[in-house]
């Protein structure tokens, strides 16, 4: 069967398409056509990154409605075919930082993607590029959060030679550098624990953000175009206020 790109393509749809294409050379085509074709948010990287600090501003007054009007039945019947985030976040699978919550978003406006310690591997990395040339997000964030167990985790594996079973050691492996460059950058200063992991933390969402910025070619373009803009981020458990790292 021809496979021809559609505006309206589900995610696994997408997916067996651009394997298809792939085989038959039509992949290298794939994205600019979807993304082409595709309803976008009309929102900017400014627009949206304001939108997260008001939604964030609001979760901490206790402003939010029971049910926003992004939560409504209409609002689920206007995206059943399609959708149009105004930003990709990368964040923690932890529990107790919901990203939709934090920032007062409803259905169809923000593309998430989460694991332990928000780091990116090719399956993030996919997603993100998914959500900026498909979907026309023109904002990532990547947030971090205060006393995250996975770089606490690699925090262990370089202080106490720590391992871990399963596939928990090798999830963490791309933290340790992280780590590294946070005890290297305090120097001959004695480090708490806690100081040493919330620095790592920040660290963590740094290195990500710059290999986004800097090393990703299918993001490169889009930021030099002026259409996209990727920030760091870090939640603090306490008292529930979202920082943003914007260098």
């Amino acid at each position: 069967m021809k496979c021809l790109p559609s505006p309206f393509l589900s995610r696994r749809t997408f997916f067996r398409h651009a394997c298809c294409g792939a085989c038959g050379g039509l992949a290298a085509f794939m994205l600019p056509a979807l993304a082409a074709e595709g309803r976008r948010t009309t929102l900017s990287a400014n627009e949206a990154l304001a939108r997260l600090k008001q939604g964030n501003a609001d979760f901490l007054a206790d402003r939010q409605a029971p049910e926003p009007p992004t939560r409504h039945h209409e609002r689920r019947m206007e995206i059943a075919r399609s959708q149009t985030p105004f930003a990709v976040l990368l964040g923690c699978s932890d529990s107790r930082v919901p990203p939709e919550l934090l920032f007062g978003a409803g259905l169809g406006e923000l593309f998430i993607v989460r694991n332990a310690g928000n780091t990116v591997d090719t399956v993030a990395l996919g997603s993100i590029e998914y959500g900026v040339q498909v979907l026309g997000a023109p904002l990532v964030v990547v947030l971090g959060h205060e006393r995250c167990g996975a770089v606490d985790a690699a925090m262990a594996v370089v202080q106490k030679n720590a391992t871990f079973p399963g596939s928990i050691g090798p999830m963490v492996e791309p933290i340790i550098p992280a780590v590294l460059k946070a005890r290297s950058a305090a120097g001959n200063e004695k480090l708490k624990d806690d100081e040493l992991l919330d620095l790592s933390v920040r660290e963590n969402v740094r290195r990500t953000v710059l290999r986004l910025r800097e090393s990703e070619p299918s993001l490169i373009e889009p930021q030099r175009a002026g259409r996209l803009r990727v920030v760091g981020a870090r939640y603090d458990l306490d008292d529930g206020k979202v920082d943003f790292f914007v260098e």
